[in-house]
């Protein structure tokens, strides 16, 4: 692997290691008891424009068997509820309780902090370089993502 490849992997590997880890310190210093994984499941609960289980399932990437799972246990916790759906009663959906809604608002204002900092010393044009590089990025992830799961 040349220089650059070498450099670009070790940046994306240890960008996403320190995100992580001070991702899960911040929360652990908010009191806030949920696991990371926890915490990106309400999250996508909340922002889903769909909230039933498969819709919610195919948005984290897990299989329905592995959304149920964390649900009960994000259920039992009081951070989800579960519901059938009115039309419908064979549909569950997911809705989060205020008790998360107070987790995800530690969670935003940290990810507000975390792209602060990222980008202050930027300039205008940096600002676009930076975004049109990480779009980049996700629409190749994205398309890798897709040809594993025959999407």
């Amino acid at each position: 692997m040349n220089y650059t490849k070498h450099t670009i992997n070790e940046l994306l590997v240890g960008l996403f290691n320190y995100i992580t880890y001070i991702e899960e310190r911040n929360l652990k210093d908010k009191n806030v008891s949920l696991k990371l994984s926890e915490v990106h499941l309400l999250e996508n609960i909340e922002k889903a424009s769909d909230n039933t289980m498969s819709y919610i399932a195919k948005r984290c990437m897990v299989t329905q068997g592995t959304l149920t799972t964390n649900v009960k246990r994000l259920v039992a916790k009081g951070y989800v509820e579960r519901y059938k759906d009115e039309k419908d009663g064979r549909i569950v959906r997911l809705r989060i309780t205020d008790q998360a809604k107070d987790v995800l608002k530690i969670h935003d204002e940290f990810h507000e902090t975390l792209i602060d900092k990222t980008v202050a010393d930027l300039k205008l044009d940096q600002d676009k370089v930076l975004i049109d590089s990480l779009a980049n990025l996700m629409e190749y992830f994205s398309e890798e993502y897709a040809i594993e799961k025959n999407i």
